[in-house]
């Protein structure tokens, strides 16, 4: 899988807020991923022992959701834990992982933000742009913006507003779990990137593509 160098990781926390604010206007918010083939998932796990990750992409088809190919990258941490910055810490590992996927996905799910940030350019969106492909966030929590209660039904959401722009899904994929923050990445529009969420709940919390590469990355599962 290809990768566009587009910075170095080897930079400062106030370089790395310089970086967010040049990349945050090449993120696109539009596109629509209908039916793609491949769709992959990424995910990262951080040692508390050690200061190491290790990152996980799982390439699955699409509608079946079958496993086809997966990778792994463990290497030391470059980058402090800095809220906002995520992506600084966790990108780098995750590329050297997505650069040995033989083939490359139709679309990227990440855990993590991907408008829904401060900077409008959180780790999906970041990864989006690297790599040149559609990616939508899947974050497990709140980065910003407010939201009303959503509905305790499967595939229902309400929108995540920061002020008057919206910048994301609360979507709930299971009855009584909490619900999950999906927001566009990169080169797709957010109605899509819900849908495709919801189509890849195979009955848990995470969609599909995520939930294995959470599994992967942490060394539960080996594909």
């Amino acid at each position: 899988m290809k990768v566009n160098h587009l910075h170095n990781w080897q930079i400062t926390p106030k370089q790395a807020r310089t970086v967010q604010n040049e990349l945050s206007g090449m993120v696109s918010r539009n596109g629509n991923v209908e039916a793609p083939h491949l769709i992959a998932g990424v995910d990262i796990s951080c040692s508390r022992f050690r200061n190491t990750a290790r990152a996980a992409v799982v390439l699955l088809d699409y509608p079946a959701l079958n496993p086809v190919d997966f990778a792994i990258s463990e290497k030391p941490i470059g980058f402090p834990y800095i809220p906002g910055l995520l992506s600084f810490r966790e990108a780098p590992l995750i590329l050297d992982a997505c650069e040995k996927l033989h083939l490359t996905p139709d679309i990227l799910l990440v855990d993590g933000q991907g408008i829904a940030h401060p900077l409008r350019i959180g780790l999906a969106s970041h990864l989006g742009l690297f790599l040149n492909i559609p990616t939508i966030g899947c974050a497990k929590s709140r980065l910003c913006g407010e939201h009303e209660v959503v509905p305790d039904e499967t595939g229902t959401y309400v929108e995540l507003k920061d002020k008057e722009e919206v910048i994301g899904a609360v979507l709930r994929t299971k009855i009584h779990t909490k619900p999950i923050y999906v927001s566009i990445g990169h080169l797709i529009n957010l109605t899509s990137a819900v849908n495709l969420v919801v189509a890849c709940c195979r009955g848990y919390r995470l969609p599909e593509p995520t939930r294995l590469a959470h599994q992967v990355a942490g060394g539960r599962v080996n594909l």
